[in-house]
């Protein structure tokens, strides 16, 4: 009597253990408009009728020895597949609304509930239009992440680098659909050409929808190439010391030259009357002319002929200057041979010979 209740209990277990089933997954996550699936698999075919519910609703039955049961109320976005130990359940075109619980229930032997979570994927921009500034300073990025849901995830990247949370703000709004918008302020030091990404992220997504914009520094193209700044600055100024010391020897070699070729009228005078000078010195044999000393009126003719002929040459060479003192050998010997010719005994007197020097 005793060992009655025990098989009834044993009984009872091995039934319960043999009638489990598996859903799988237990929680799914898709973007509005992809295809949601479960599958349920029972632990063995003993069983009558599967019965797929959406949060509470019946939404499709399986018969066990018929398969799927058409109904004027199927969603025609539901269908069944069979799989090797069981049926798969799949949502074409999902919705928000399809989002809860998804149930499969093995008539009078168990039932298995997961979760389906469906998520709005919105868009994301960087407001304006590529940036151009100077060396240090600060530029202002504002990102907009609009129609998401659930509230989407939102970060910066500088040259593909994340920058940390600190350095931006996120605020964010939901709208009657349930739809959020976040917005973001990023402040830049222009150091270098960069670009700027604003990146929004649901969980359901494979990878983060970008925006991305450029930050042209009008010192990058100077901070990529200081290596050649120095030299370059060298070899210009340089150059330009150069030109200007080439103009200035050109400018006084000019000045030199017209210099010379422009030679004043008494620089010819002294130069011809030093030539002339020259000549008459050559002639004369020496001593010095008397001007006091007066001849008779036969040397009167010598001397003028001696004038005129003096006058002659001074013309030739240009002389504007007629010399204090005029000597030529023929008159140097005329006025030596009177004076030396003067017998004593006539009285003659000597006369002192006064030069002008």
């Amino acid at each position: 009597m005793d060992t009655f209740p025990l098989l009834v209990l044993l009984l009872s277990w091995r039934t319960e253990v043999e009638a489990q089933i598996k859903l799988f997954p237990e929680n799914l996550t898709v973007l509005r408009g992809e295809k949601a699936r479960f599958t349920c698999t029972p632990s063995n075919s003993q069983w009558t009728a599967m019965i797929w519910l959406l949060n509470g609703e019946v939404a499709l039955t399986i018969s066990n020895e018929h398969g799927v049961l058409q109904s004027p109320d199927t969603n025609l976005n539901l269908m069944a597949e069979k799989k090797k130990d069981g049926w798969m359940l799949v949502l074409n075109n999902t919705e928000r609304h399809d989002q809860g619980e998804v149930t499969c229930d093995l008539q009078g032997i168990d039932r298995k509930t997961a979760r389906l979570f469906v998520q709005e994927k919105g868009s994301v921009k960087i407001l304006g239009n590529n940036r151009l500034a100077f060396q240090r300073d600060s530029v202002l990025f504002e990102c907009e992440a609009a129609g998401w849901h659930p509230e989407p995830v939102l970060k910066w990247e500088v040259n593909n680098k994340e920058v940390s949370p600190s350095e931006y703000n996120i605020s964010s709004e939901e709208s009657k659909e349930s739809l959020f918008t976040v917005t973001s302020n990023l402040s830049v030091l222009a150091a270098k050409s960069s670009h700027v990404d604003c990146l929004a992220s649901v969980s359901a997504l494979p990878e983060p929808l970008k925006s991305t914009i450029s930050l042209k520094v009008v010192a990058e193209v100077l901070e990529e190439e200081g290596y050649c700044t120095v030299p370059l600055a060298i070899t210009a100024s340089l150059s330009g010391f150069l030109v200007l010391l080439l103009l200035c020897i050109c400018t006084v070699l000019c000045y030199r030259q017209r210099r010379q070729a422009k030679t004043s009228p008494q620089e010819v005078l002294r130069f011809d009357q030093s030539v002339f000078s020259r000549s008459v010195d050559a002639d004369a044999p020496g001593g010095k002319v008397n001007l006091g000393y007066s001849t008779e009126s036969s040397t009167d003719a010598v001397n003028s002929e001696l004038f005129w002929e003096t006058r002659r040459q001074m013309d030739f060479v240009s002389f504007r200057k007629v010399p204090d003192v005029v000597s030529s050998s023929s008159f140097s010997t005329q006025s030596e041979s009177q004076a030396n010719t003067c017998p004593p005994e006539d009285g003659c007197k000597n006369v002192r010979r006064i030069t002008t020097v």
